[in-house]
């Protein structure tokens, strides 16, 4: 958060005293027998007061007296200044984010463990699809020979025996790949709460060239895993069909064995017993060498089918792989770009917060200025104000001098007594009249700004 600079403007406090002007009017006296007048001046700080008084006698007796003091002084009272708004500039630093320079060695072997854990769990479920394919057709088959066998025959141990153990496979291959499935989903969570937000647009790049690499080399990975795959089937198809053809070799000759021929013979002795057993041979042996050629020639079909079926699904898994390697590479891309806008708004909130701040202090700060501005208006129309009753009490004044100088002149040889009295001057006067009245003024004005 930044401090908002909206000019700062520090008044000097200053402090000035006008000058106390005191007046004081000498009140007229008419005193019988004798009169007395007196002015005094009293100045704050310091000052200079003069009065002047003068009376006359005739008769009843008359006297005027009038005063007039001046006075000024300095001095005043300091305001507090107006306080600044000051802002922490800790906030305005920008945040120190030490990368660990272990970071990338980390993030490659986690990489390297990820397509490991990738390349095994491809590898498991190529190797379930094959077993699953394996099993689909060795079902078929069976259920084949089962509708082509007449005779009772022991290769069922031999196929329930085979089917039993790839279902066993099967299983434990499914399992393995549930496990490593979770290991790829906790080692991927792992992975992706170790991401630094400065790092996002390097790790794009890194990954932008590892899924083109990884692309390259799972192809060839699995041309290898499928090769090697379709090796192993055909050698365990070489080794099951060779087992078959024993077991059925086996049945045949002990078919051929145990088979039971009635021949009526006559009581001739023309009869040639090692002819007739040496064709019976021979038939038998043409049927067991037809039956071993049909038994292979279905065979090899059938092995024919599954290599046709095998290059399909190899294409149709490519394909798929294919498919699967654009869809991570556009999340990839698709989730680069949500960071980015999640930076952005970060960076626009933290931008508004900061702009909320500044308007918050410019609006302390002229409300400040207004109230300050206010307050001297008020003491400028209190100093008008004042400067007005002061203007009129100077009028007055200037129209009671005149008459106060004409009564002087008028009285003539009238007494006339002046003293100075605590630094001001004060004249009097008086006559023998037996009344007497006193009024004064005083004015004082100060002015703080």
């Amino acid at each position: 958060m930044g401090q908002s600079s909206i000019g700062r403007q520090s008044f000097s406090s200053r402090s000035y005293t006008a000058p106390t002007m005191s007046r004081t009017i000498s009140s007229r006296s008419v005193k019988a027998g004798g009169g007395y007048g007196a002015g005094a001046l009293s100045v704050y700080g310091g000052g200079f007061g003069g009065g002047a008084g003068a009376g006359f006698g005739l008769g009843g007796g008359a006297g005027a007296g009038a005063g007039f003091g001046l006075g000024g002084g300095a001095g005043g009272f300091v305001p507090p200044p107006i306080t600044a708004v000051t802002v922490n500039q800790s906030l305005l630093a920008p945040l120190n984010l030490e990368i660990d320079p272990t970071i990338q060695t980390v993030r490659t072997q986690e990489k390297e463990q990820i397509k490991t854990l990738n390349n095994r769990f491809a590898s498991f479920i190529d190797k379930v699809r094959f077993l699953e394919q394996q099993n689909k057709m060795l079902e078929t088959k069976w259920s084949l020979l089962q509708d082509q066998t007449t005779t009772r025959s022991n290769i069922d141990g031999m196929f329930e025996a085979y089917i039993t153990n790839l279902r066993r496979q099967l299983d434990g291959l499914a399992v393995l790949a549930h496990k490593h499935t979770q290991e790829v989903s906790s080692s991927l969570f792992n992975f992706s709460s170790f991401r630094y937000e400065d790092e996002i647009n390097k790790r794009a790049a890194a990954e932008n060239e590892f899924v083109l690499l990884k692309k390259d080399v799972d192809g060839a990975y699995m041309n290898k895993v499928e090769l090697e795959a379709k090796v192993d089937a055909l050698q365990d198809e070489i080794n099951f069909l060779r087992a078959v053809y024993e077991a059925e070799l086996l049945e045949l000759q002990g078919q051929i064995k145990d088979t039971s021929v009635i021949v009526e013979m006559d009581n001739s002795r023309n009869l040639d017993m090692d002819a007739i057993v040496a064709e019976v041979r021979a038939q038998y042996e043409d049927i067991a060498k037809n039956s071993r050629a049909e038994a292979e020639s279905w065979y090899q079909q059938k092995v024919c089918e599954m290599q046709t079926s095998a290059g399909q699904y190899g294409d149709d898994l490519r394909n798929t792989k294919a498919e699967i390697a654009e869809l991570n590479r556009m999340i990839s891309r698709i989730q680069n770009e949500i960071d980015a806008r999640v930076n952005l708004e970060a960076q626009i909130a933290e931008a508004e917060e900061r702009g909320e701040l500044a308007v918050k202090d410019a609006k302390l700060r002229i409300r400040d200025l207004e109230e300050a501005l206010q307050r001297a208006k008020q003491d400028m129309a209190r100093q008008v104000r004042e400067y007005q009753e002061l203007m009129n009490v100077k009028l007055a004044l200037d129209i009671e001098i005149p008459v106060c100088e004409a009564q002087a002149v008028v009285s003539g040889g009238s007494g006339m007594d002046m003293g100075i009295i605590g630094g001001g001057m004060t004249m009097g006067s008086s006559s023998g009249a037996g009344i007497s009245s006193r009024s004064s003024y005083s004015v004082s004005r100060s002015r703080r700004y």
